[in-house]
């Protein structure tokens, strides 16, 4: 079957026609990528030099579903620094998570820094410490640790807490002396996109000296690295791809 057909009959149901499942792969590599993904024709994909973020989530959405027992999917983008390995979610895909989505992002990027061979250590980033604000952000935030409680009891993790707790025990220690958080959080889940893209790309241009990896896409039958080349720009183009010498998008496909 060509592409089109398979894309048809991924689509059929969803008032897309032959018609326009022929029109759709023309000139569409990311479509293009994904049905190879889906037909096992390719063990990966990076989308391209061009375009944003959504433009290729968005292709990469109608062809995968969710994975098993996944209600919901997440980027993930790490910074690989000379202090350590920093993971921040969610970057790219929900705007406003709910606690159970958070939790589910939690877990998923738990999962993935497992596969890098890194133990996780979470922490749940707020405005407000343990309680010192009621206001709806913060109380996501302690419900989404309820959650995580319940779903992974055995997961170091803990907040909500202010980004400078999560990076330093002593700060922390001061605040809630009985943490089960130990040392420095590697994962950073902020209580929206906003707030994680606005954390990121202050960390990214703050440490010059860091690889960054990703945006890391989870909860995705296939996932993998959707990198938003208009916010590398044209610079990042130049070297032959997304990504300068400071900037790596790996291939590896999350399942």
């Amino acid at each position: 079957m060509n592409t089109g057909g398979e894309y048809y009959q991924i689509m059929k149901r969803r008032g897309v026609s032959q018609e326009q499942a022929r029109r759709a792969v023309i000139g569409n590599p990311t479509l293009i990528a994904a049905i190879m993904l889906h037909r096992g024709e390719a063990d990966a994909m990076i989308c391209g030099t061009i375009g944003s973020y959504h433009e290729h989530y968005d292709v990469v959405e109608k062809v995968f579903g969710f994975r098993e027992g996944v209600h919901v999917a997440g980027a993930m983008n790490a910074l690989l620094l000379p202090s350590g390995n920093t993971f921040i979610a969610d970057t790219y895909v929900n705007d406003d998570p709910t606690p159970e989505q958070l939790a589910e992002i939690t877990l998923m990027a738990a999962d993935t820094v497992r596969r890098f061979g890194i133990e996780p250590k979470v922490a749940l980033l707020s405005h407000s410490s343990f309680g010192s604000s009621n206001c709806p952000s913060a109380s996501k935030m302690r419900k989404t640790l309820e959650l995580v409680n319940q779903m992974a009891p055995g997961l170091e993790i803990d907040g909500e807490m202010h980004g400078d707790a999560a990076l330093v025990e002593s700060i922390r220690h001061d605040l809630m002396p009985d943490s089960p958080l130990k040392g420095s959080a590697n994962i950073l889940i902020m209580p929206s996109m906003e707030a994680a893209r606005i954390s990121y790309n202050l960390l990214r241009v703050s440490s010059s000296e860091g690889v960054t990896v990703g945006p890391v896409l989870n909860g995705r039958v296939q996932a993998g690295t959707y990198p938003d080349a208009d916010r590398l720009g044209a610079p990042y183009r130049q070297h032959g791809g997304i990504g300068s010498r400071r900037s790596t998008n790996p291939t590896a496909v999350m399942a």
